[in-house]
């Protein structure tokens, strides 16, 4: 069993039925894996939401699509996975969005999860796995 946590991109991506993305997580849950996004990412889908012309219709399809899906949270072990990852880069000159580390930090933290993503930023974060289900 493998953990699968959407990242904001591709979240939006499943929520909407785009890309594939929904497609292939239905293939994941089949085969008995986890697919789930996190607390930073449903901010950012929330904030997508509420400045969309289509805020009610949209608000439903997210409502609808998180019954399905593992929502794991911000916590201990993820901030200290953060503090690392945070370090790691600053060490190294690697400036990355503070949400997307906190992604990592969650993913890291959970063990054998992978983050579904089309942004090359996450493959700077060592020991991180990383896999593009956008068609």
């Amino acid at each position: 069993m493998r953990r699968y946590l959407l990242d904001t991109g591709s979240a939006s991506d499943f929520v909407h039925r785009r890309k594939g993305v929904d497609v292939k997580a239905q293939q994941r849950k089949a085969l008995g894996d986890i697919i789930g996004t996190c607390i930073p990412v449903l901010g950012e889908l929330w904030a997508g939401i509420e400045l969309s012309a289509t805020r009610q219709k949209n608000q439903l399809k997210l409502v609808r699509a998180l019954s399905s899906v593992k929502i794991w949270p911000f916590d201990k072990p993820a901030a200290q996975e953060y503090g690392r990852i945070y370090a790691h880069l600053k060490r190294i000159g690697r400036p990355m969005q503070q949400i997307d580390i906190q992604i990592a930090a969650i993913a890291l933290s959970l063990g054998n999860c992978t983050v579904v993503t089309k942004d090359s930023d996450f493959k700077a974060i060592p020991g991180l796995a990383v896999e593009d289900w956008s068609t």
